[in-house]
């Protein structure tokens, strides 16, 4: 049967005037209705994916619809965000956010989005730690025996970077200025060079993830000081924080999911409350624990604090340390 005009135009603005939790409520139930796109902007098979696809398979089998992970590299992240900044706000694309979005908002200057502004924070999901690793020819088995030696050798300790203002170059750059020593940071292209070039005895010290280094450091290739947590790590519990030597330092990658600002509060509530659980789950924990990392529940509110925080403590670390993007 076909409606009047007129009575159609009061049933549709009778739809439009339903209350808000009402409205709310029905995009909960529906959501995802069609598959959802998480945006990775790192390659296939590094962390940045390993944790993006561990998060999308949960959700899909959680949510009844395919979690995609879409890898968008380039501009360390940078390209990635940006798709995702520009995507609609309706929940159907994701961001993998990680601590690269913190540092560069600082490191670039010419960034087309403000990140705090423009990406609404969902949920946190890991924290995984660097560890400061030392080629054994290096005579010290100790923070502070490493501070001794390397104020007694000013600039002639050379410092593997995975690139300038990588987590590995500013995590180093943290404990340069916090320590008042003289490392030379040398900047490779990626975190396996560096490790090749440490692992021979052409450089003498890191700040990699323990993922990456782990196998190196229990077969004695590479001997651990610390880790850069501010707690000591379950993959290594044996080897001491930085910050049991130098108070207040910590310095990690993180992980969490994003999405385009202005998406519905409601379906942002729903991913948090799904990702949250995935991180209570037994199974999940271990799969994390195998990267070295450890969940982190968080509201969409605490998520923010975080990035607020980190972007600004690292903001502080690039301009004093004058680091410029590669």
């Amino acid at each position: 049967m076909k409606l009047p005009r007129r009575e159609f135009l009061r049933l549709a603005a009778g739809a439009a005037a339903l209350p808000a939790a009402a409205r709310a409520a029905w995009a909960q139930q529906t959501y995802p209705t069609r598959p959802v796109h998480l945006i990775c902007g790192f390659a296939a098979g590094g962390p940045n994916d390993i944790v993006s696809r561990l998060i999308a398979q949960w959700l899909s089998e959680r949510l009844g619809q395919q979690f995609v992970v879409d890898n968008r590299t380039g501009a360390a992240g940078n390209i990635g965000t940006e798709a995702v900044v520009r995507a609609p706000a309706d929940g159907y694309t994701l961001l993998l956010v990680s601590s690269a979005n913190a540092v560069n908002a600082t490191l670039y200057s010419n960034l087309s989005y403000n990140f705090i502004r423009d990406i609404a924070p969902v949920a946190g999901l890991v924290r995984v730690p660097n560890a400061m690793v030392v080629n054994p020819s290096v005579p010290a088995n100790t923070i502070p025996e490493f501070i001794a030696y390397a104020k007694a050798n000013p600039g002639k300790i050379n410092m593997a970077t995975s690139g300038n203002g990588s987590t590995t170059h500013i995590s180093g750059e943290l404990f340069k200025e916090m320590t008042g020593i003289d490392l030379v940071p040398v900047a490779y292209r990626g975190g396996g060079p560096a490790l090749i070039d440490l692992l021979a005895g052409q450089m003498q010290v890191m700040f990699e993830p323990t993922v990456s280094t782990i196998s190196y450091i229990r077969a004695g290739k590479l001997r651990a000081l610390a880790v850069t947590t501010a707690t000591r790590s379950e993959l290594l519990p044996e080897v001491p924080s930085v910050a049991e030597f130098v108070p207040g330092y910590e310095a990690s990658q993180w992980y969490g999911i994003g999405a385009p600002k202005s998406t519905p509060p409601e379906i942002v509530a729903k991913l948090n409350q799904e990702i949250n659980a995935a991180l209570a789950d037994p199974k999940m924990k271990m799969r994390f624990s195998d990267l070295g990392g450890v969940p982190t529940p968080m509201t969409p509110a605490e998520f923010a604090k975080l990035i607020a925080h980190e972007t600004e403590k690292w903001g502080k670390v690039i301009r004093a340390g004058n680091i410029k993007a590669d």
